[in-house]
């Protein structure tokens, strides 16, 4: 798709023009598309205070577990 504007690869491949802008920015910044581990955002950390507010009999390798989880990491230690 050299050579092609955005909405010009977002008619071609029947996308969303910022999905296309997403992807071609993923790659100039990191040189892949693949997905990336998430990084602790304001979304991340609202989703830990909430999660111990809810469960305070929770132990905080279960917590960090439950993160890793729903970020798409795996720890190799165990």
């Amino acid at each position: 798709m050299c050579n092609k504007s955005i909405p010009e690869i977002s008619l071609l491949l029947n996308i969303p023009w910022s999905a296309v802008s997403g992807i071609i920015t993923k790659w100039k910044q990191l040189g892949t598309t693949a997905t990336q581990p998430c990084k602790m955002t304001e979304w991340g950390q609202r989703m830990l205070k909430r999660t111990v507010r809810r469960s305070r009999q929770l132990s905080a390798e279960s917590i960090a577990k439950d993160l890793q989880t729903l970020c798409g990491l795996h720890n190799n230690s165990a």
